[in-house]
């Protein structure tokens, strides 16, 4: 499903012959149980495999399905194996590909948003639940599978939870289609119910040990009031008091991590030169597919690996020579508040069931110690599992999605668990607002179809589809894609000054969204699409060339929905055009500031809000504003990429959702 968060999918082509990325698949513990695994898919329907991260579970079952006298993969089907993470669709498509000799693309490929590595040859396809989700709408009964594998199904994210419930549905239809659902031990007895639903031989369980050492949790005697600096206070204490090992440090996102990184090279060159040394490895979503990588690599002679990432590390990827765990115990995640309409990133405490995943990256290869920066007690008041992403989150591109699939009737979907009726309800009027849907809650033709079919959120799309009719669509396009990609600018630390002077040639007075479409005007023109003219002017080459790429895609659909616009011109779009057409979908997402500076979300309570630092508009006057994402970072709310709006336009653009409970919303 397209989400708010700018995700940078892979964004080069990594060789085969990667170093320090094959392990032999006969050395992993999967292996003794081919045989059982083999017979279970081939006589269940469904099987619930509990398999721990590391037992090899997602890079051998596909492998072995596959290579099974072609009784998977036969008349051109093929096995599908899900991820609810984009890192971990890439990189494990990488390894697999490597074991088994090929080139990603051929027998083995992966699908994520706007980036589809197959080919007519693929046999195995690893990729992201919501890109499975997308292929139904086209493709109802995903007839091209022979097995569906949904891995990490115990992380409850928002499409995964979706897909479960769609291929339920499809199972009672497709009596040939396989599903394997892959699931930590407390889930498995639940998703083992909600797909056998008391039927003899509908369903297995199937259990896969891990590899486990002994591991030693520690713990702070007093709370800490930074964790990052504390993080990088025990690295150094491990570097200089224990043994071998590398260490892996859980933080919540790009910002802490390059902050400890940052830090830790800074601190390194305080060792002496002949002492063992520090290679601090970032590892969170926006980084390209070769700074993924790298952390798998070997660390250089007479160096220590340090690995600082966000929870993509806990379960969806598994690291070698992992000795040491440093948990800040927090983790980042979207969380929806019905009552505002506004989703925040937030970081807040883990689960116990993620400390202990978290605990247990240290004992894979060796026994280990994991350094816990919060207290026995704190752990103790910890809830025992994550709540499930669909009881915390905006549900509107979810039920758009399941509209256009068909399933009208939303309060009779066999959700794993339903969300609650008031994220249901708000979904519904947000839909309602943008054209998606009519007075009966039905999908509207053509528009709401084609905001289904868009990948990306709803109020992006329908700000597309708006630019058509506007005739501003070539900048919107334009916006559309570097809405997508992440770190457009790059700062240094040792010459802020001097990138933000260059940032200043693109900016435009009236906010965010212009100023990008500068830049990647200037880019694709003057630029040359040149990685020397990035450097000059302190942006990111990759992120740019990534959003040429989405830029094409989204006007392939354009085109598919509106044939006629090849011929049509939209060079005399004026800002003030542009700056409507952003409301017209982002009505939603509407704040006015206050004398003191800061913003309140239009008809959302007192809350207060500030321009995020990297906005053209931080600290310059801007009576209402509509904004791309709210971002929660410290003691402050912020709201990124602003755009100057007028008032009048609110109403113009979105009656429906203004009159609505008139005392709320002003």
């Amino acid at each position: 499903m397209a989400s708010l968060d700018r995700l940078t999918e892979a964004e080069e082509f990594i060789p085969s012959g990667a170093p320090g990325f094959y392990r032999p698949s006969t050395s992993l513990p999967i292996a003794a149980h081919k045989r059982s695994l083999l017979y279970a898919v081939s006589t269940y329907p469904v099987t619930i495999l509990i398999g721990e991260t590391g037992s090899g579970k997602t890079t051998q079952l596909p492998q072995y399905l596959h290579s099974c006298g072609g009784a998977f993969t036969r008349d051109g089907k093929m096995v599908a194996c899900t991820q609810p993470r984009r890192v971990a669709a890439t990189t494990v498509a990488l390894r697999v590909a490597e074991e088994m000799g090929v080139a990603v693309g051929d027998e083995v490929g992966y699908s994520i948003r706007f980036e589809d590595m197959t080919g007519p040859q693929t046999r195995v396809k690893y990729m992201t639940d919501g890109m499975l989700l997308r292929e139904a709408l086209v493709d109802p009964l995903l007839s091209r599978y022979s097995v569906i594998m949904v891995d990490e199904a115990h992380e409850r994210s928002l499409s995964t939870d979706i897909l479960l419930g769609v291929l339920k549905k499809i199972r009672k239809k497709r009596k040939d289609l396989r599903l394997v659902i892959s699931s930590a031990t407390l889930q498995a007895e639940e998703f083992l119910r909600f797909f056998a639903e008391g039927e003899e031989g509908v369903a297995t369980i199937v259990g896969v040990e891990g590899r486990h050492f002994p591991v030693d949790c520690l713990y702070l005697e007093e709370p800490t009031e930074d964790y990052v600096e504390k993080a990088v206070q025990t690295v150094f204490d491990i570097h200089l008091k224990e043994g071998e090992g590398d260490i892996l440090v859980f933080l919540t996102g790009r910002e802490e991590i390059e902050r400890a990184v940052r830090t830790i090279t800074e601190r390194s060159s305080d060792l002496h030169p002949r002492a063992p040394q520090l290679l601090p490895l970032p590892l969170y979503a926006g980084l390209s597919l070769a700074q993924q990588l790298a952390v798998f690599d070997p660390a250089p002679e007479n160096h220590r690996k340090v690995i600082l990432s966000t929870n993509i590390a806990e379960a969806s990827v598994t690291i070698d020579g992992i000795a040491f765990v440093i948990d800040s115990g927090f983790a980042k995640l979207r969380c929806y508040n019905p009552s505002t309409g506004i989703s925040t990133l937030t970081a807040i405490p883990i689960s116990k069931a993620s400390a202990t995943q978290r605990a247990g990256r240290a004992g894979r290869t060796r026994p280990g110690k994991c350094y816990r920066l919060y207290t026995e007690k704190a752990h103790s008041s910890l809830g025992d599992v994550a709540v499930a992403e669909i009881q915390r989150s905006d549900l509107a591109g979810t039920i758009l999605q399941l509209k256009a699939l068909g399933i009208d009737n939303i309060a009779r979907f066999d959700f794993v668990a339903a969300p609650p009726a008031e994220l249901v309800v708000r979904a519904l009027e947000l839909l309602y607002s943008l054209g998606a849907l009519d007075e009966y809650a039905r999908l509207t033709r053509p528009l709401g179809l084609q905001m289904a079919e868009l990948p990306l959120d709803p109020m992006l799309s329908r700000t597309l589809l708006a630019s058509v009719s506007l005739g501003c669509f070539s900048q919107m396009l334009s916006i559309a894609a570097m809405t997508t990609v992440q770190n457009v600018f790059i700062t240094h630390a040792d010459s802020s000054s001097s990138s933000e002077n260059k940032k200043r040639l693109f900016a435009v007075d009236e906010g965010d969204h212009l100023t990008l479409l500068n830049v990647y005007t200037a880019f694709t023109t003057r630029g040359k699409r040149s990685s020397a003219w990035c450097r000059d002017h302190s942006l990111n080459y990759k992120a740019l060339t990534r959003a040429v790429s989405v830029r094409q895609q989204l006007w392939r659909y354009l085109l598919r929905f509106f044939p006629d616009l090849e011929s049509t011109s939209c060079d005399a779009a004026s800002a003030e055009t542009i700056r409507k057409c952003l409301v017209s979908g982002y009505f939603a997402h509407a704040a006015q500031m206050r004398a003191d500076g800061t913003f309140r979300l239009v008809g959302g309570g007192e809350t207060q809000l500030w321009a995020h630092p990297s906005s053209v508009l931080f600290n310059r006057k801007a009576e209402w504003v509509v904004f791309h994402e709210i971002v929660e970072t410290g003691k402050k709310t912020y709201i990124r990429d602003l755009t100057k709006v007028e008032k009048e336009w609110l109403l113009q653009c979105a009656p429906e959702y203004y009159k609505v409970n008139e005392g709320r919303r002003e």
